[in-house]
C-alpha cells in the first residue's frame, strides 16, 4: 500500500505532477464520501493568524468545518450558499500523521507551522469571518480538506499559505504570493514522496519494562514536590534527569534550570539532579546558603558511598563509565586523586596504576551491560585482587531495558528509542539493538522520526530510555497509525515495583 496525493485544484496538480515518483496524484474533490487510507491533501490556503508568513506551510492536526448558514456543516460544498462563516465549527477530523510529516518537512528546510485547518464552503476573505475562526483556534482556511479527510486518521493536509490577516487575499501582490505559495508546494514533493513510501500497515512490539524508572520519577516528583510546597522559584542544577521534555514541562510549571549553585540567588532553594553531583557542589551550596534538596538516585549515590569507602582505603578506583557524563563527573569528584575512568574494555587493557594489588572498580549506573561485563573481565584479568561491589552497579532498570530490548530486535526490522541524545541510558539501548544486528535509531520523539526509515517497514520494536516520558510511547504509536493500520503488541512480561521515598525536605514539615 501507497499513500494517495489529492490536489483539488488543477493548478495544484500541474505544480504536483510531474514531480512525484511514488505517489499516485489525482485532482478533484469529493462531493460523496471522503478519501479512506492514507491520503496526503496538497495544496494552498489562507492563514488565520499572524506569524504564518506567505510562502510558509501549514500541516493540519485536526481539520474542521465551517458551515455556512444553513449549510450543513462538515458535507459542506464550494456550491453552498453564501452566508456567515464561522457561526459553526463541526466534523474534527484528527490526522495522526501530521507530526511525522511536520518533521520531516522541517527538516529539509521548510518553514511549518501545526495547528488546525477549517474548510469552509466558500472563499473566505472577510477579515471579520476569518478573525471568528482564528477565536476557535484554526490557523488556516481552505475549501477542500474536510471534504476529502477520513475519520480513520490516516489524511494528511500539507498547504502552502498564500495570505494572511497582514496580506489579505485580494489585497496587492496576492499573484506573487500565488506563485510563491505555488512554488514552495512544489518543492514538498520530495517529501510527499518519502511520506508515500512509508504508508503501510505494520505490527509494533513494545518492549516491556520501558520509560521511566523508580530513580526518575523520584527526582520528577522532587521537582513537583518542591514546587508545590514551596512554590515558585525553585532552582535545578542541570537537566533533573537526562530528558528535554521532562525539562520543559518543569520549567513551564516554574523550575529554573541552572548551570552551577552559583547561579542561584544567597538563600535560594536548590534542587541536585539525579546523576548526583561531586561534593564541591555542595560546598559551594552551603556557601550561598542554599537550601539544598538532594534528588540523586539512590543507586548513584550507592556507587559514590563505594568510591568513597575505596578511596579512604588507598586504594586506586577504576570508575568504568564515560568521562563527560555528569554521573561519572560528580562520581569522580568524591576522590578525584583516586579515580581512573575508562570506557570501555580496550582502554581498561592500557590503563596504569601507581599499585596493582591495591585496585578496585565502580561502574557508571547507565552502561550497557555486555560491554560494562567485559571491561570488568579485563580488569580482573590485569589486576588480579581487584576488589568490586558485591553486586554490579548497572542498576535494574538499564538491565532489564537493555534485556527488553534485545527481545524486541530479534523479532523487528527496526527498533526506534525514545530519549535524548544526552541519555546514557536512551543510548546503550539503541545500541544493544544494533548489536543484536537490527537497525535502530534514538529520537527525542515522533516529530523527529525520519519518514525514510520506515520504507519497507512492516514490523518495528518501540521502547523508551528510563528518562523518556511514557506519553511519548502512545504519541508515537498514534503517529505511525497516521500511516496505516498498526497492531500492537506488548513484548516481554518484565515488571518493576521498585520505588523510592522522597527526600523528607518535601515530605516532612
Amino acid at each position: 500500500m501507497t499513500g494517495v496525493v489529492c490536489t483539488p485544484l488543477y493548478a495544484e496538480w500541474v505544480v504536483l505532477r510531474g514531480k512525484l515518483t511514488t505517489a499516485p496524484v489525482r485532482t478533484g474533490r469529493s462531493r460523496g464520501s471522503p478519501l479512506g487510507g492514507p491520503v496526503l491533501v496538497a495544496g494552498v490556503a489562507g492563514a488565520l493568524v499572524d506569524g504564518i508568513a506567505p510562502g510558509d506551510l501549514v500541516v493540519a492536526t485536526e481539520v474542521w468545518s465551517a458551515g455556512n448558514e444553513g449549510g450543513d456543516g462538515r458535507r459542506a460544498t464550494a456550491g453552498a450558499p453564501a452566508g456567515a462563516v464561522g457561526a459553526a465549527v463541526s466534523g474534527a477530523v484528527v490526522s495522526r500523521a501530521a507530526v511525522l510529516v511536520a518533521g520531516e518537512l522541517r527538516r529539509r528546510g521548510f518553514t511549518v507551522h501545526l495547528g488546525p485547518v477549517v474548510t469552509a464552503g466558500r472563499v473566505v476573505d472577510s477579515a471579520g469571518e476569518r478573525a471568528a475562526l482564528a477565536a476557535r483556534g484554526a490557523v488556516a482556511v481552505d475549501t477542500e480538506s474536510a471534504l476529502l479527510a477520513a475519520d480513520d486518521g490516516q489524511t494528511v493536509v500539507v498547504r502552502a499559505v498564500v495570505d494572511n490577516p497582514t496580506h489579505p487575499l485580494r489585497g496587492l501582490g496576492m499573484p506573487r504570493r500565488g506563485v510563491r505559495a505555488l512554488r514552495e508546494l512544489r518543492r514538498t514533493a520530495d517529501v510527499i514522496d518519502t511520506w508515500s513510501a512509508a504508508t503501510g500497515e505494520r505490527e509494533l512490539l513494545l518492549a516491556g519494562p520501558r520509560s521511566f524508572c523508580a530513580g526518575v520519577e523520584r527526582a520528577i516528583d522532587t521537582v513537583e514536590q518542591a514546587l508545590r510546597r514551596f512554590g515558585v522559584p525553585v532552582y535545578v542544577r542541570r537537566q533533573i534527569v537526562h530528558n528535554r521534555h521532562v525539562v520543559s514541562d518543569l520549567e513551564r510549571r516554574g523550575a529554573i534550570f541552572v548551570e552551577e549553585a552559583g547561579e542561584v540567588p544567597e538563600g535560594g532553594l536548590l534542587v541536585l539532579a539525579a546523576h548526583g553531583v561531586a561534593p564541591a557542589v555542595r560546598t559551594q551550596a552551603a556557601e550561598r546558603h542554599l537550601r539544598v534538596i538532594d534528588a540523586t538516585c539512590p543507586l548513584v549515590a550507592k556507587v559514590h558511598q563505594e568510591v568513597r569507602r575505596y578511596a579512604d582505603r588507598g586504594s586506586t578506583v577504576v570508575l568504568i563509565g564515560h568521562a563527560d557524563h555528569e554521573e561519572v563527573i560528580g562520581t569522580t569528584g568524591e576522590a578525584p586523586d583516586h579515580v581512573l575512568v575508562v570506557s570501555n574494555p580496550a582502554e581498561a587493557e592500557t590503563i596504569h596504576v601507581p599499585d596493582p594489588g591495591n585496585v578496585a572498580y565502580a561502574m557508571q549506573t547507565t552502561l550497557a551491560v555486555d560491554e560494562a561485563a567485559e571491561t570488568v573481565d579485563v580488569l580482573r584479568r590485569r589486576f588480579p585482587a581487584l576488589d568490586g561491589p558485591r553486586k554490579d552497579d548497572i542498576c535494574y532498570a538499564t538491565t532489564n531495558r537493555q534485556q527488553a530490548v534485545r527481545t524486541i530486535a530479534a523479532e523487528s526490522e527496526l527498533v526506534i528509542v525514545l530519549g535524548s541524545q544526552n541519555s546514557s541510558n536512551s543510548r546503550r539501548l539503541a545500541e544493544v539493538a544494533e548489536a543484536a544486528g537490527t537497525p535502530a535509531i534514538l529520537i527525542d520523539d515522533a516529530g523527529e522520526l525520519p519518514l525514510d526509515r520506515l520504507a519497507g517497514v512492516t514490523r518495528i520494536g518501540i521502547t523508551a530510555g528510563a528518562s523518556a516520558p511514557p506519553a511519548l510511547v502512545d504519541n508515537l504509536i498514534s503517529c505511525l497509525s497516521g500511516l496505516g493500520p498498526v497492531t500492537v503488541t506488548e513484548s516481554g512480561t518484565g515488571t518493576e515495583d521498585v520505588r523510592f521515598a522522597l527526600p523528607k525536605e518535601v515530605t516532612q514539615p
